[in-house]
């Protein structure tokens, strides 16, 4: 991003940020998924919550952390890229970032 920039934005909402973090570890804690994407953890509950509301998401207790699991063959919700299924972009990010996104998290 452009230092001189007034306006400063980003191409990704902080929607897609999350899914994508949650798809490169999916035993993450919101507090791990939030310090990655530079939210606060309120919002990323919100996010993730509306995540899975809308069938992106779901999640699975197991002892005392979420596991995530991603419903790749939903699409997206614009009506220009509805035929696109989350997993094109999930894979398209995978490929770019490797690993590196959940390895800043510290254990």
């Amino acid at each position: 991003m452009l230092d001189h920039d007034p306006r400063p934005w980003t191409f990704l909402t902080s929607h897609a940020r999350v899914l994508i973090i949650i798809s490169q570890n999916p035993n993450l804690r919101v507090r791990d998924i939030a310090a990655i994407a530079g939210l606060t953890e309120r919002s990323t509950q919100r996010i993730v919550a509306d995540l899975e509301a809308a069938g992106y998401l779901c999640h699975e207790r197991i002892g005392r952390r979420n596991h995530y699991t991603i419903r790749t063959t939903e699409t997206l919700r614009h009506p220009h890229e509805q035929s696109v299924e989350i997993g094109l972009l999930l894979e398209l990010f995978s490929n770019a970032l490797g690993s590196t996104t959940h390895n800043q998290v510290h254990r």
